[in-house]
């Protein structure tokens, strides 16, 4: 039984948290590079001397490597440690350009904490500009690969190490800042946390370390686990392009299985069993992440902030930390050597995102069946986008951005706009980015129709145009270019990633495409998945879309069946044509048209609310419509229920017949009339009214944030 101050346990809470937040603010004053002084595509953590992971706002890498080479009592204080090679981090390293430095913490001579941080950054060498070459066959072709090494001895750099890291990189200057700058923040870091045990001794800070992590496993096996119906739960969805071979179905699959009589506790039997067996085999290209290390403890961690959209309200949400105290609650099964998830050195894997992305979005879509919906729709929140070339200076330059998209509609709310994966990341200003690169951005905006129509809309994705000033080569990291972000419940797909030069399609993976100058870059960000059928959102709501650009007039008519005259909602008209248009129950999940084109039918086998995979309890109907005032107004009717479960099924492909490239621009969901026979709600007879070009919105990028489906 844990005997600590609660009121000691607020205060190093309290500290820990603030510990954190000082490192990452030193480090985003004083990087160099726009990646991570400007994106803020970085993270710091915290760790106790048993490699715990005690601070929750943010993920982070491990510490596991690092003492598994260099056992704490060889550490001496002013030492950091250094690595980014994935097959050496015990699955905290995703892919080569995210550098990790770790700081042990003394208090009387002994190892007491960790402080660390990690970041993606501008380039570590390899086959391309920015050390993610999006046709790679072998980590070889990605870049330097760095196992743990001491970086700092005793306060004094490895001057060998350092140079030959920068000589490696493209973008030397900015890398030797950003290392300076994560090395310095982190050793801050060390002596705040060295002064809170000064303050108060070791034994009673660790007391409150266990209380801390304790806390938050009763918090989540209480409060999230226990809405859980006791069963068996599989669902699955897919990466599209692993850019060797043609676009296909490269499947992520989750078997849940939820036995509340387990204790949750160290040493007992975890309440919920993730079993990813069914995941497609190791991808050619750099598709690939190797979690399979340290018993899974980081993608536990990784996975687990998706479990609090379970709370009963946003603001409860809002609280809840991921630390260590989620481990014991999760037990991973992982298949064998050679898939996607447990890939074999020298497999590439500079695109993991594409599968450990996927995976947030394959764990929300396992719990919406076992919950009858009560999660969000689907998202994909992160790709990279960027020209790299020669500036007027005769100097190389690059410019990656991390650019964000719509996250899916809740059973409360719609989904957000813009919204960016990593915690407090953002876009480049547009101001910095002209003044740095030989571009103009011509436009910032919300994605007009993006968002998967549903009761609960799906949240837009960026429209940007940048036209280039000088040649330059286009680059892009991006899935979703072909799949949709699903909707669920009766919502519909939104609309995939697409990106055009000078009126040429691209696709999603791109190394270096040429463009003139003077030619247009338009890149239209993916839009979140609906919640609920857009039947049932309230007319009102969807001429306050309209209104605000977010959805067109024939997106009004066609997605929602809301006639509007001018800005009078046609109450008659609506209610007719909303009759005529709503077709019956149809399947849970919206994969939209993308799906049928990879696997030759409209839906998968797991995409029935019980499918034949399933072994828990029968529907038990959606959520309620939300917690008081959590909606936003004008949130609609109540829901309707879930579209009743369609015709057995006996198991989905690994992979589809090959597509040529993206598809049509559109609504998501367009398709034949009435949409494919046994598939999910489509649009009105003969596909909806066009809608113009993609994009026309206002012209707010809207505010970056954390999703909703509940990234770390």
């Amino acid at each position: 039984m844990n005997t600590a101050d609660p009121i000691l346990v607020e205060i190093v809470e309290g500290t820990l948290a603030s510990v954190e937040k000082e490192v990452e603010t030193a480090i985003a004053r004083t990087a160099r590079s726009p990646m991570i002084r400007d994106a803020h595509d970085f993270r710091a953590g915290i760790h106790d001397v048993r490699m715990r992971k005690l601070t929750g706002r943010s993920y982070s890498a491990l510490v596991q490597p690092v003492v598994r080479d260099f056992p704490v009592e060889t550490m001496k204080p002013g030492d950091v440690y250094f690595h980014n090679d994935v097959y050496l981090s015990e699955g905290g390293i995703g892919h080569l350009p995210d550098l990790c430095v770790t700081v042990p913490v003394f208090h009387e001579g002994e190892v007491v904490a960790f402080v660390q941080a990690f970041g993606h950054h501008d380039d570590i060498g390899g086959s391309v500009p920015g050390s993610m070459p999006s046709h790679a066959r072998s980590v070889y072709e990605e870049g330097l690969m760095v196992p743990p090494i001491k970086l700092w001895d005793e306060g004094v750099p490895n001057e060998a190490a350092l140079r030959i890291m920068t000589r490696n990189s493209r973008m030397p200057d900015s890398l030797a800042g950003d290392l300076d700058a994560e090395c310095s923040a982190c050793l801050m870091g060390a002596r705040r946390l060295a002064e809170l045990f000064d303050r108060y001794g070791r034994q009673a800070v660790e007391e409150s370390f266990d209380a801390i992590i304790g806390k938050t496993t009763e918090t989540f096996r209480r409060e999230l686990l226990a809405k859980i119906p006791e069963g068996t739960y599989v669902w699955e969805d897919y990466a599209e392009h692993d850019g060797v071979d043609e676009p296909r179905l490269h499947a992520q699959r989750i078997t849940l299985t939820v036995d509340h009589s387990a204790l949750g506790h160290a040493g007992g039997q975890a309440p919920l069993t993730i079993d990813f067996t069914g995941t497609s085999p190791q991808a050619k290209g750099p598709i690939n992440h190797a979690g399979d290390y340290a018993d899974g403890v980081f993608m536990k961690k990784w996975l687990a902030p998706v479990l609090r959209n379970l709370a009963d309200t946003p603001e409860r949400m809002a609280e809840l930390d991921v630390n260590e105290g989620v481990v014991p609650l999760i037990n991973m099964i992982f298949p064998e050597k050679g898939s996607l998830l447990t890939p074999v050195f020298p497999a590439p894997t500079n695109a993991r995102t594409f599968v450990i992305l996927r995976l947030l979005g394959v764990l929300a879509g396992v719990l919406a069946k076992a919950t009858g919906g009560r999660m969000p729709a689907d998202q994909e929140t992160i790709r990279y986008t960027g020209v790299h070339g020669t500036g007027a200076d005769g100097e190389p330059y690059l410019m990656r951005e991390v650019l964000g998209g719509g996250s899916g509609g809740r059973w409360y709310a719609d989904g957000e706009d813009t919204i960016h994966v990593v915690p407090d990341s953002r876009n480049i200003p547009v101001e910095f980015a002209e003044a740095r690169w030989p571009f103009r951005v011509e436009r910032l905006a919300l994605a007009c129709d993006s968002g998967g129509p549903g009761m609960f809309r799906g949240g837009l994705g960026y429209d940007k145009h940048i036209r280039m000033l000088r040649d330059a080569s286009y680059m892009s990291i991006a899935d979703r270019s072909i799949l949709s972000c699903w909707g669920v419940n009766g919502g519909l797909a939104g609309r995939p990633f697409r990106v055009e030069i000078a009126g040429k399609e691209m696709e999603g993976l791109v190394d270096d495409h040429p463009v003139q100058a003077g030619e247009l870059i338009r890149i239209r960000t993916t839009g979140g998945g609906g919640w609920g059928s857009p039947y049932d959102r309230d007319p009102r709501a969807v001429a306050a879309d309209v209104r605000d650009g977010k959805v067109s007039i024939a997106g009004a008519l066609g997605d929602y069946g809301v006639v509007l005259d001018g800005d009078r909602i046609d109450e008659q008209g609506t209610a007719e044509l909303r009759a005529r248009l709503r077709p019956p129950a149809g399947r849970f999940f919206d994969r939209g048209p993308g799906y049928a084109k990879l696997a030759g039918r409209p839906f998968a086998d797991v995409d029935e609310l019980s499918s034949p995979l399933d072994s828990g309890p029968p529907d038990s109907g959606p959520p309620d419509s939300g917690p008081p005032d959590s909606g936003p107004p004008d949130s609609g009717p109540p829901d309707s229920g879930p579209p009743d479960s369609g015709p057995p099924h006996d198991g989905a492909p690994d992979s589809g017949p090959s597509h040529g490239g993206p598809p049509e621009s559109g609504r998501s969901h367009d398709g034949p009339p009435g949409g494919p026979p046994g598939g999910p709600p489509g649009g009105p007879p003969g596909g909806p009214p066009d809608r113009g070009a993609p994009g026309d919105g206002p012209a707010d990028g809207g505010s970056p944030g954390e999703g909703p489906v509940g990234e770390p």
